[in-house]
C-alpha cells in the first residue's frame, strides 16, 4: 500500500534521529499528546467550535488522499463550517495505534472515525487511519505540526455499494 510506503521510512527517520529522551519524560510527553488529542475530540464532538483550533499549530501542513497540501486555516474554517451546519451531526471517534516521543517532537499513529448524521436520520460514517506530527511549543502546550490521513480502503469500498 502506497500510504505504508510512506508512513513507515516517516517512523524509521523519526527513530534513527531522534535524540534519546528519559523514559519518564517520554511516558509524561506520551499522556500530555494523549490528553490534547481526547479533549479535542470532547471539545468538536460537543460543538466547541471556540476550542477545535486549538490543537493544531498555526505553522500546520497537512495532506488528505485526494486533495491538495493545506494548512491552518483550511482545517480551522472547515471544522467551524461543518460544527456550524445544523442540518447535520458530526462526530468523531479516537482510536490512538501508537504515540513516539523525542524531546519536543511527537508522532502519532491512530484512526479517526467520523459519524455524520444528516437530517433524515441517515448515518455516514468514514474512517480515517493517519498520522499526526505534534511539537512541544515554548508554552508546553502541543500542537499538531503536520498529519497525513486517508480514507480507509474497504471502507470507501463500501460506500460505494
Amino acid at each position: 500500500m502506497l500510504t505504508d510506503q510512506i508512513l513507515a521510512p516517516l517512523l524509521l527517520a523519526f527513530v534513527l534521529v531522534a535524540p534519546p529522551v528519559s523514559a519518564d519524560a517520554a511516558r509524561n510527553a506520551e499522556e500530555e499528546v494523549r490528553s490534547a488529542l481526547v479533549k479535542w475530540t470532547q471539545d468538536f464532538n460537543a460543538g466547541n467550535v471556540d476550542a477545535v483550533c486549538k490543537l493544531f499549530s498555526p505553522q500546520l501542513r497537512y495532506d488528505f488522499r485526494g486533495y491538495p497540501e493545506r494548512g491552518y486555516a483550511d482545517i480551522c474554517s472547515r471544522l467551524k463550517r461543518s460544527l456550524a451546519d445544523g442540518s447535520k451531526h458530526y462526530a468523531y471517534a479516537l482510536d490512538i495505534r501508537e504515540i513516539l516521543v523525542s524531546g519536543d517532537i511527537a508522532v502519532v499513529r491512530l484512526v479517526w472515525t467520523l459519524t455524520v448524521t444528516l437530517a433524515n436520520g441517515q448515518v455516514v460514517t468514514s474512517v480515517e487511519p493517519g498520522m499526526d506530527v505534534f511539537r512541544r511549543e515554548p508554552d508546553g502546550v502541543w500542537n499538531i505540526i503536520r498529519y497525513l490521513a486517508y480514507e480507509a480502503p474497504e471502507r470507501a469500498a463500501q460506500s460505494e455499494k
